[in-house]
């Protein structure tokens, strides 16, 4: 397949879960110049509406509007606390530590302080979900405040833990669907899924002084930050990009087992991250592993292709 195939028919948004965090943020130049910051970290309805347009993959579109509530309420958190991360004004630690209090008012069967937080209050009490995963999202974002680079794999692999895990975690509570054993095949796609929009989001992320791929196999593959400036990927950069993207693809397909013990709603909801994450592999292998120049993203055709292939095959 080439770029030029993949690029065909309408391109999607980087496809993630409805609550992706860390790695799922619009460029800060792609943003409106005349909405201010607090309105775009702490406004509900600015939250809400980035909701409406981002990473939301086509299967969550059919759900039962309940279902897609407290997905969106799920979103809206994750989406409120990466935003505090990348955009607040001030002291960001200060607004996080804040939004921790949040977390435990609501664990508390209190009111939580902010307004959007409302939502998120009612799903977790219609779940019982612990407040574990929501407090590792935030924490994910602290670390975001003070660590911007990882030396190995097994470093990225944490902060996955992290930034990503937790959403999947609070998907299956919403569905009623907690194992163990679905816990963690939800997070190996989970953790494939938030290593695959790093890799899309190489250039982005350098704007915010954020460098995702591990040093040692920068170091392996001969690429210095400063090649990662280049208006198009080098070669010894399209290679490390393509090694990576085969650890992504191997997460995908160690959690894809998991599309087999759901049924309903739940299946096809996660069948739909799954799909993404492949369509998104895809798309950049399709750019020839150049995530410089653009930001490779799935046709809907492509997605749609990988979704029918999950449900078919339940993984």
């Amino acid at each position: 397949m080439t770029g030029d195939s993949e690029q065909r028919g309408r391109p999607l948004a980087r496809i993630a879960h409805p609550a992706a965090g860390r790695g799922s943020v619009t460029a800060l130049a792609d943003r409106p110049a005349h909405e201010p910051a607090d309105r775009r970290v702490d406004d509900p309805e600015a939250v809400l509406s980035k909701a409406a347009h981002e990473n939301f993959p086509v299967a969550l579109r059919v759900l039962p509007r309940a279902v897609r509530r407290h997905l969106m309420a799920i979103y809206g958190f994750a989406r409120l606390v990466d935003d505090i991360g990348d955009l607040a004004p001030g002291d960001r630690m200060a607004q996080l530590d804040a939004v921790d209090e949040d977390v435990d008012r609501i664990a508390r069967g209190q009111t939580p302080e902010r307004p959007l937080l409302a939502e998120l209050a009612g799903t977790v009490r219609a779940f019982d979900i612990p407040p574990e995963p929501l407090r590792r999202l935030v924490q994910a974002n602290r670390q975001d405040q003070t660590v911007h680079r990882y030396g190995d794999f097994e470093e990225l692999r944490d902060y996955c833990v992290l930034s990503a895990n937790p959403v999947g975690h609070l998907v299956l509570y919403v569905f009623a669907a907690v194992t163990p054993e679905r816990l963690e095949l939800s997070d190996a796609i989970c953790t494939g899924l938030q290593l695959v929009e790093h890799w899309q989001d190489v250039a982005e992320d350098l704007q915010r002084d954020r460098v995702y791929l591990p040093k040692d196999d920068m170091d392996r593959f001969g690429v210095a930050e400063l090649d990662l400036l280049a208006p198009t990927a080098a070669e010894p950069v399209r290679r490390l990009i393509a090694f990576e993207l085969d650890r992504a693809r191997g997460l995908l397909d160690q959690g894809a087992p998991l599309i087999a013990t759901l049924h309903g709603w739940a299946r096809l909801s996660v069948a739909g991250f799954l799909a993404g994450g492949r369509a998104a592999v895809a798309a950049i292998a399709a750019a020839e592993y150049d995530v410089l120049s653009q930001t490779p993203k799935p046709t809907r055709r492509r997605l749609a292709r990988e979704l029918s292939f999950v449900l078919l095959r339940k993984g």
